[in-house]
């Protein structure tokens, strides 16, 4: 069982990769913030407490983590009935990862959301004694009954009030259509508990609607997948829980300052996976917002920020935009952990002012790529061959071009490939759902700029 420590807390840089010249009268800047975080990560030991110092010797707490397993019991789970046992496995292998001292619990989901462990209700600590009683009290993962998503969120926040760590995330298991409650209901719960805490979410068997799932982990900052064969539920929910159990700094926040006169345009993630959090903004003083990007342990992640300047003559340059990574700190000052500066420079050269970045490059094409995987899969589910035959030859030309290989391998069960290069593609006459819904969930998985 997992008896392993937090190290240190990560330090992060920012670094900027934009072409910051325009010709005269432009005024559109792109640039491509990386965000790394490097020297956190867990070590063999007893859980430390208290809290940690950020790199400039400002502390931020960071206690451990709190995660609460959510499962679905509805009553297609039974069919077949291996797939409850094999999530009864999975949440019990999950259960196995936690790392001594991370407070948990587990949920039942049907059309109401019943808490299985711990009985008494509130937060266990992962110890040997809480972990083997959880394994027990799995028994009680039963199938029966409906699916409303909603309750089984609501409960999760409930129980993540009362946890002492700032990194709380959830686990969330679906087989099925939320069928008990309103697409109405289940925004509002999603609106109720964004940011309270994060929450990975899977979709077991082919049964599932890909939007559902994929929108609880986009509005949770979690991540979406297909276990298309219950038998691999374990070896996934063990991926999920390291995971969580990597995470060092909750709540971290890209903050943009930009001067008088710059408009934000857009502001998306584009890498591990492509996230539009343009309208996830804060006000957070003048001229200045916040978008949230949830809990970090040693990684690095990519975001695209396109502003919009006032005109300028030739020869001028500016200041379009100040990204800054902010955690919140003792003492509710945030806590600025890097920063990195987007400029303009405005220049009759034509060869600097029509270059683009390779990295702004590589990007918007991952984005695009996302775009028509989606509209494709869309039109090719209307019945509109000709649009779907498009889009998907588009992807598959995208793919090709940057070297998404996992991507390109997808859309080869979709449509049989002519010619990656021109993306000339014809549809598969039959595709299994389960090839379909990976593809789908998978859709928005992008690679990093080659070097």
């Amino acid at each position: 069982m997992a008896n392993f420590a937090k190290s240190q807390v990560p330090r992060f840089s920012v670094d900027v990769y934009q072409n910051e010249f325009l010709p005269e009268g432009g005024r559109e800047v792109s640039a491509i913030v990386t965000v790394t975080a490097t020297g956190g990560g867990t070590s063999g030991g007893a859980p430390l407490s208290g809290v940690s110092a950020s790199p400039s010797g400002v502390p931020f707490p960071t206690a451990s983590a709190a995660v609460v397993i959510m499962v679905d019991c509805s009553g297609s789970m039974d069919y077949p009935p291996q797939k409850m046992r094999n999530a009864r496995d999975a949440t019990a292998a999950a259960i196995e990862t936690l790392r001594d001292g991370t407070e948990f619990a587990v949920v039942a989901g049907t059309h109401t959301a019943r808490q299985i462990y711990p009985e008494s209700g509130g937060l266990a600590v992962a110890d040997a004694s809480t972990r083997a009683e959880a394994r027990n009290a799995l028994r009680k993962l039963s199938a029966g009954g409906g699916t409303a998503i909603g309750t089984w969120l609501r409960l999760a926040d409930e129980l993540f009030a009362g946890a002492r760590a700032r990194i709380r995330h959830g686990i969330l298991l679906t087989d099925g259509r939320n069928e008990h409650e309103s697409p109405a209901e289940l925004h509002g719960a999603l609106e109720t508990v964004a940011a309270r805490f994060t929450c990975d979410a899977r979709g077991v068997g082919t049964d599932w609607e890909v939007k559902e799932v994929t929108g609880i982990a986009s509005a949770l900052l979690g991540t979406a997948d297909i276990v298309a064969d219950p038998a691999h539920l374990a070896a996934d929910f063990t991926a999920m829980m390291e995971s969580a159990m990597g995470k060092e700094v909750a709540d971290v926040s890209l903050r943009l300052w930009t001067p008088v006169g710059v408009e934000i345009v857009f502001v998306k993630q584009v890498a591990p996976t492509v996230e539009d959090i343009t309208a996830r903004r804060t006000e957070a003083g003048p001229r200045a917002g916040d978008y949230p990007t949830g809990s970090w342990g040693d990684e690095s992640r990519d975001y695209h920020i396109c502003v919009r300047v006032p005109e300028a003559g030739i020869g001028q340059e500016m200041l379009a935009a100040r990204a800054s990574l902010i955690v919140p700190a003792t003492g509710g000052t945030p806590e600025v952990l890097s920063q990195g500066l987007v400029r303009a420079v405005w220049t009759d050269d034509l060869a600097s002012s029509t270059a683009i970045s390779p990295q702004v490059a590589h990007y918007t094409g991952q984005a695009e790529l996302a775009q028509v995987i989606q509209q494709g899969l869309d039109a090719r589910k209307s019945g509109d061959i000709d649009g779907a035959t498009a889009k998907l030859g588009r992807a598959v030309q995208l793919a090709e071009a940057s070297g998404n290989a996992d991507t390109a391998k997808l859309l080869s069960k979709v449509v049989d490939v002519v010619d990656a290069a021109t993306g000339t593609v014809r549809l598969k006459a039959k595709v299994a759902d389960a090839d379909e819904m990976t593809l789908e969930t998978r859709s928005t998985k992008t690679v990093r700029v080659k070097k």
